[in-house]
Parts: structure tokens; sequence; C-alpha cells
């Protein structure tokens, strides 16, 4: 999924770093049990790889882009598994994960069809009851100007709910923020 050059330098920043480690993951995941083992779909740069294993045991990422994977690998690749991979097709059996979580990363996948074999995917790799959760920006002239030479198909929140719970999850909620929002679902167990 193409990033510019601003938003490649952002999101590899210790800035970046921080801001989610202190406050995007610990809001979007605020009183969620991720379980013994977590996959954070779309890693990236590993901004969330410190926080996430301070709330699972276990935690793999799959990266669609092979050179942040690579780059994951060396970075994290002694505390996580990174798998290279779309997390619209994963390589991984189902009904493998406690918890599932992606952040500020869906606006990145091309088409809504995709968002939704996304979450299809997300569903199928977790077990009976378990979570899937994150965080995603909100549209607006910022984020669209943040954006510009990227992929950018923000996922509505108003219409997220319903999106979730055709494709199969329950206990959806949806909340949404000054700048982005954040989601929680089950899969039913």
């Amino acid at each position: 999924m193409a990033m510019n050059i601003f938003h490649r330098l952002c999101c590899r920043s210790s800035w970046w770093e921080r801001t989610s480690a202190t406050r995007i993951v610990p809001w979007a995941l605020d009183g969620l049990d991720l379980g013994g083992s977590a996959l954070e779909i779309g890693p990236g740069y590993g901004a969330n790889v410190r926080p996430l294993l301070d709330r699972a045991g276990s935690l793999t990422g799959v990266e669609i882009d092979p050179d942040l994977a690579t780059r994951l690998r060396g970075r994290h690749g002694s505390v996580m598994t990174v798998v290279d991979g779309d997390g619209t097709d994963m390589p991984f059996p189902s009904a493998q994960f406690d918890s599932v979580v992606c952040f500020t990363m869906l606006h990145h996948v091309p088409t809504p069809a995709q968002q939704d074999a996304l979450f299809a995917d997300a569903l199928r790799v977790l077990r009976p009851g378990g979570v899937f959760a994150g965080s995603d920006g909100l549209d607006s002239r910022l984020f669209r100007l943040m954006h510009v030479g990227d992929t950018c198909v923000p996922v509505p929140p108003e219409h997220a709910a319903d999106r979730l719970t055709r494709i199969g999850f329950t206990d959806v909620d949806i909340e949404t923020g000054t700048t982005s929002f954040r989601f929680r679902a089950r899969r039913p167990a």
C-alpha cells in the first residue's frame, strides 16, 4: 500500500512510536484483554510492538510490504514473529489467535471490498470469543493532505459497525474521537 515520503518519515519516527505507545494503543485497547496470542495486521515500522507485548503473551505481525517485514524482523524478530502476507488472505490456520489488532492502517487498504475481506480474514483467524480491535484516522482535509500520493480510503466510522456485523462479528463497539475512531468486536463463542 503506497505511502508518500512524509508519511514514511512520520511513521518511522520516535515521535510516532511514543504517540502510538502512550495514546493510540492505550485508547484503542482500554479495558481489553488480548489473551495469550495476538496478531497485528499491518505493523508497518513496528510502532506498536512494545505496547502490544505488554498486553499479550505472544505477538505475530503480518505485513504486506516486504521491505517493512524485513525491517521488522531486524528490529523486533527476537520478540515477535513477522510474516510476509496480505491481511485480506492471511497465511494462518483458522482460529489461531486470541486477538487481532490493527492501528492506523485500514485507510491504506485500497477499496471497501478489500477492507471487508480483511475484516473477514480477521474473523477467520480468531478463536471463538476472540477480540478484533484497533483504530484508524477520521477523514478530514488535514488527513487527506498527509496522504497525498498515498493509498487513502478512510473507513467511515458510522458504517463500521454494520460492516463488521455483516461479516459475522458480535459485540461491535465504535467510539469516535477528535481525529480517529476505535473499534472492538468479537468472534462469536
